[in-house]
């Protein structure tokens, strides 16, 4: 009996399974913060926002800080080094 690869069948070496275990490898070698994040806000580009929030892939923050947004930005002060790098980016 031979297994004929079909949408029941996973983990049987198609071309899929590639491209999941280098996805894999991609989100296990990135470091994804459980910091301070979760206590400020951070400035990330607009356009990062809604591309994670289409893909659901972590942003990083001015400030390095990587993360997947998810909570109201308005709630939280404005992390400090952010804010700091915001203020020197805009002064050149």
């Amino acid at each position: 009996m031979t297994l004929t690869p079909g949408p029941d069948t996973v983990g049987t070496g198609g071309s899929t399974d590639v491209l999941d275990r280098e996805l894999e490898k991609l989100l296990n070698e990135e470091s994804v913060e459980d910091g301070d994040h979760d206590r400020f806000s951070h400035y990330v580009k607009k356009e990062k926002i809604l591309q994670s929030a289409l893909s659901g892939k972590p942003v990083r923050a001015l400030c390095g800080k990587k993360w997947t947004p998810g909570r109201d930005p308005e709630k939280f002060p404005i992390c400090p080094s952010c804010k700091e790098i915001y203020e020197k980016l805009r002064a050149e």
